[in-house]
This record gives C-alpha cells, sequence and structure tokens, in this order.
C-alpha cells in the first residue's frame, strides 16, 4: 500500500493536518461579506468524549517549573536510624508521603523525585503556580505520623455506617498504637489455608515485639469492629480493616490486612504504611522562588531561537541543494509540527532543556538529509540514472543514519534513565524528536523528492 506514492502522500497530508489542530492555540475565525457569514474558532480544543470517558484537553502545552513559575525544594532526608536494607524503601514512602502533602496544596503537576549521591538522600520537589514558599515548606517538611485509631466507645459499629466512620474523624480515638510500634509492611499472597482469600494479596503489617502485644490486646477489644490507621491525621484514614474473629484470643503471627485489593493498590497502600512505620525527617537544604514572568518570557526567547534556527537550516539547505532544499524545508516543518503535536498529545512537560532538546533534534532531523542528499549526488556524479540514484542515495544512507540515530536514542535513555527533572526532560524531547525526524527523514522527503520526479518525468514527456 505504501509503494503508491499517492497514498502516502495522502497519509502525510492527513497527518499534518491533525498535528496542526492539534498544535494551533484556540483562534478565532470571522468572515463577514455578501457570500460569506462565518464566527468560529479552530485549535485549543478540550476534547470530552465517550460520555466523558475521555478527556483530553489541547488548550494549552503542559509546562515545567521553569516555565510557569513557581517553586522548588530541595530536601535531605535523614536515614541515618534506618536500616540500610529498609532506607530505599524509606526514602520512597517519605516522596509518597509528600506527593499527597503536596496535592493537599491543590496544584496541578506537583514533579516529587527521590534522587541518592553516595550517602546523601534527597526528595526534589518542584510545585509550578504556586509562590507561597513557606505554606509550602511547612507542610511538606513535617515527618509522616501513622496512628491506629478504634471507634469511640459511643459510637456502634454496623456495615451500613461504614462511609459515615470512613469521612468523620470525630468517631476515632488514639489507641496508642504508633507507626513507631512497626517495623514495615510487605505485600503477600494469601496461603492455601486462607480459602476465601487465596492467591488474592494482602499487606502484612510487620510489628515490633512490643507492638505485636499492643496490636494484639487492641485486637482481642476490637473483633468484628474496623481499626482505623489514620497518616498525617487526614480527613480519611489510609485503611480500616475489620478485625476478624479469629483474633479474639489474639495474634500468633504478624497481622495481615485482606480486601479487594490488586497488586498495585496493595503496594501503594504498604508505601503508605511503611511511611508512618519508618518515619524520615527531612530538613530543606535548598528553596527558592521562580516567577512566571521570567518563565514567559523564556518561552518566547525559546521558541523565537527555534524558528530563528530552524529558519537558518532551510535557507543553507535552498543554498546547498536547490529543489531539494526547499523539499526537504517542507518535510521540517511537517516534522516540527508532528513533533510539537506528540508533546501536546501525551502531554510531555515542556522545560527549558526539554525546549533544548527539541531545537537539537532539528539539527539531527537535517543531518540525515545531508546524509541522504550526498549519496544522491555521489550515485549521479557516477552515472546513475536519477530514480536510481534516488533509490540507491536513501538505501544506502539508511545505515549510517540507522547506527546514528540509534546510539543518540541510547543516549537519550541513559540520561532519562539516570538524570535528575531538567535531564530527563531534555532526554524525552530529544528522543521524540529522534524517532520523529526518522520520519520525516527517510518516509516524508522520499515521498516528495519521489513525486516531484515523477511530475518531473511528465512535463518532460
Amino acid at each position: 500500500m505504501f509503494k503508491n506514492i499517492y497514498v502516502r502522500l495522502g497519509l502525510i497530508s492527513a497527518l499534518t493536518t491533525l498535528a496542526l489542530l492539534i498544535v494551533l492555540p484556540r483562534t478565532p475565525i470571522k468572515m463577514n461579506n455578501s457570500f460569506i457569514g462565518l464566527d468560529a474558532t479552530i485549535g485549543g480544543y478540550n476534547l470530552e468524549l465517550f460520555g466523558g470517558k475521555f478527556k483530553k484537553d489541547l488548550r494549552d502545552f503542559k509546562k515545567g517549573l521553569d516555565l510557569k513559575g513557581g517553586i522548588r525544594i530541595v530536601l535531605e532526608a535523614d536515614v541515618s536510624k534506618i536500616d540500610a536494607a529498609e532506607r530505599d524503601n524509606a526514602l520512597e514512602s517519605a516522596k509518597d508521603v509528600i506527593s499527597k502533602r503536596v496535592d493537599l496544596l491543590g496544584v496541578t503537576e506537583p514533579y516529587v523525585a527521590t534522587t541518592k549521591s553516595g550517602d546523601q538522600h534527597r526528595i526534589l520537589v518542584e510545585i509550578p503556580g504556586l509562590d507561597n514558599v513557606t505554606e509550602a515548606v511547612n507542610l511538606i517538611g513535617q515527618t509522616a505520623q501513622l496512628t491506629f485509631k478504634q471507634l469511640k466507645p459511643e459510637n456502634e459499629w454496623s456495615e451500613d455506617k461504614m462511609f459515615e466512620y470512613y469521612t468523620t474523624p470525630d468517631s476515632w480515638e488514639n489507641t496508642g498504637i504508633t507507626g513507631a510500634d512497626l517495623k514495615g509492611a510487605d505485600v503477600v499472597v494469601a496461603d492455601q489455608a486462607d480459602i476465601q482469600n487465596q492467591g488474592k494479596p494482602q499487606i502484612k503489617l510487620r510489628f515490633s515485639n512490643e507492638g505485636r502485644e499492643k496490636f494484639s490486646e487492641l485486637a482481642k477489644k476490637n473483633v468484628n469492629k474496623p481499626i482505623a490507621l489514620y497518616l498525617d491525621e487526614t480527613g480519611v484514614p489510609l485503611s480500616m480493616p475489620v478485625v476478624s474473629a479469629d483474633l479474639a484470643q489474639g495474634l500468633t503471627d504478624d497481622p495481615v490486612i485482606s480486601g479487594d485489593f490488586t497488586f498495585e493498590t496493595a503496594k501503594s497502600l504498604s508505601i503508605q504504611i511503611r511511611a508512618g512505620a519508618l518515619p524520615v525527617p527531612v530538613k530543606v537544604l535548598e528553596q527558592e522562588t521562580i516567577g512566571a514572568t521570567l518563565g514567559a518570557e523564556s518561552v518566547q526567547k525559546s521558541f523565537f531561537a527555534a524558528g530563528v534556527g530552524l529558519l537558518l537550516v532551510v535557507l543553507f539547505l535552498i543554498f546547498r541543494y536547490g529543489r531539494l532544499g526547499i523539499l526537504a524545508g517542507i518535510a521540517l516543518f511537517i516534522y516540527s509540527v508532528l513533533t510539537l503535536a506528540i508533546f501536546k498529545l501525551f502531554p510531555v512537560v515542556l522545560t527549558l532543556p526539554g525546549i533544548a532538546g527539541f531545537i537539537l533534534s532539528i539539527g539531527m532531523a537535517t543531518d540525515a538529509n545531508v546524509l541522504v542528499f550526498e549519496r544522491v549526488k555521489e550515485e549521479i556524479f557516477w552515472g546513475k540514472p536519477k530514480n536510481l540514484a534516488i533509490h540507491l542515495g536513501f538505501d544506502r544512507a539508511w545505515n549510517s543514519i540507522k547506527d546514528s540515530n540509534v546510539s543518540s536514542l541510547i543516549t537519550s535513555f541513559i540520561l532519562f534513565q539516570f538524570g535528575s527533572g531538567p535531564v530527563k526532560g531534555f532526554a524525552l524531547t530529544l528522543a521524540i524528536g529522534i524517532v520523529v525526524s526518522l520520519f520525516s527523514s527517510i518516509f516524508v522527503v522520499r515521498t516528495f523528492i519521489e513525486f516531484a520526479n515523477v511530475r518531473g518525468g511528465k512535463k518532460n514527456a
């Protein structure tokens, strides 16, 4: 099917049109004359399809902290009192707690990540759109506190009151059992003895010896009643398991929380419980506020630089290769639109390093075109017919293009895997740009050249 040049042109046209509709900001279109009366808008869509099951906001690019403005905080985690084998889990749990605290600020698209350098364990927090750094530090800098609570004596338990008690913190009272009585929490699979939950994931609470005795007494008093696990005294408990009648005589082993868990939800709950069981004190190493005005100015300058760079590249191609350069310039425009559409569609968080990665990938797309054009010129110089020279030029340049781009993709993967936030943004946009540039350089440019050659042959005939 793709051997037909008109099918390929149709595919390129359809993809380019769709990408333009995605990339374009909301633009009004007004035409009022004796023939047409039009008042509409194009671009900047906020899609909601299939009864709200599919939602996609295409009104703007997703911007990172350096473009949107906000605050950046670097926290150092003190894991010196935690066993070396548990430190990674403790750091991950602390990150999860901080993520939930950031969500309480009501901001969108926060970035929370952990980094390790030698014996230093750090948590990076970036919160776009927020300028009250004191409020953020006070909220996220606290140590997580896990508490076990039971219903107050005046509150009778029945299953139809579950939602009421789940959403009413005042219904509960402290039991004296905290995260300090826990050594951790693990996801396990129910054994064959547990017929009802056999094969299902459960969360095992690993108590200290003293903590197991305290929880055993608590379980005896609350058989067939719930025990609530609260983290940070938030509005709702992490979990509200009902004590099984099997625990009426006390604990013989670490208790488990069972229910309709998937492995993902069980893992998520165990991480949150560990956050309180392995409390990690944190202190602020760095904090800074980035103004939105600086971000907007950076965006304008970055895209202006990208536009100037693209224009200079196209002028060079036209000067060096003539008609082939014009076709390559059109392909570079299509490449830019397709790449930006992918950034908006998925979406990719745009940062200044990310924009730099996009600009760099423009140069790499041009490099592939230069390799092909030089190879085509060599084939023509050696006396090959033009059609054959084009075919051989693309085929013989492919190995060099493939090796160059694969090595760049490997580098991007390494940067994304081991880099921090800004480096990840650079690596991601560069990798996307490389993949799209291969499509642009090999598929789009080749189609345009073959079509121009066919049209030229018809005119000569």
